[in-house]
């Protein structure tokens, strides 16, 4: 729901995806109609922003869905997409909360100085021709000690799109001094059945002193799959492998 390209490029995909709004959350995973699809990834999102209420901001938000989760745990949203149709389906599914939804491309959300506690966004980054660019904007817009969920894959076996695991962690090196790989491809809640593409989530923690130096940023670590849920659950902590209840 987003694209980093001037004049009729944008227009041209604001105008897909507007034609695509009615009929978004038809898939599983876009509209969590089905209960299960939902809790799976309501446990998710408990997981992986904050334990405490805070300020969310959803890019490529869509139809809002899982803003509307994000908003059930009490955090305050803020949703962000290029397509008005899809802000105004956000809007009526959180209508009486304590969110509000902005027409605007995700890879420069249009929210002046506000900082988040989370920025999350889902199938949003391979879409943009400067990934690198579009995180470090992203992890700027972190409170300290903020986070960043990312949920990414790689779809098609013969022309495949999307942003490897490996590529995405190898762009936030340099600029987040923690970060949390998590593979979701087997787990078919999520999608509403089983998948057999890279389908996943990085979690990327800022410093909390205002996202550290240079220096610091080298010297972070990289957990893969399978250790960040492994080093959570033996510390006490969640999947992600922060300790729950950390801002």
């Amino acid at each position: 729901m987003t694209i980093d390209e001037p004049g009729g490029a944008r227009r041209g995909a604001r105008e897909e995806w507007d034609a695509r709004a009615a009929s978004f959350d038809d898939e599983p995973d876009h509209g969590l109609r089905d209960p299960l699809v939902r809790r799976a990834w309501a446990d998710r999102l408990a997981d992986w922003l904050p334990g405490r209420p805070g300020a969310v901001l959803d890019v490529g938000c869509g139809t809002g869905s899982l803003s509307l989760l994000a908003s059930e745990s009490g955090h305050r949203v803020t949703g962000v997409d290029l397509s008005p149709a899809m802000v105004a389906l956000a809007r009526a599914k959180l209508a009486g909360r304590d969110a509000r939804f902005l027409v605007g491309d995700a890879s420069a959300p249009p929210v002046g100085g506000q900082r988040f506690d989370a920025v999350l966004a889902r199938h949003v980054l391979w879409t943009l021709p400067d990934p690198a660019r579009t995180l470090r904007g992203w992890y700027d817009l972190l409170r300290p000690a903020g986070r960043l969920v990312l949920v990414e894959g790689v779809w098609g076996a013969v022309d495949p799109v999307g942003i490897p695991a490996e590529r995405l962690t190898a762009l936030l090196a340099p600029i987040a001094p923690d970060i949390r790989l998590e593979r979701l491809s087997d787990d078919p809640a999520l999608w509403g059945g089983p998948v057999a593409d890279e389908r996943y989530a990085v979690l990327a923690r800022a410093s909390r002193d205002d996202r550290g130096s240079g220096n610091d940023r080298a010297s972070r670590t990289v957990g893969l799959a399978g250790t960040a849920g492994a080093a959570g659950r033996e510390r006490g902590g969640d999947r992600s492998g922060f300790m729950p209840g950390a801002s």
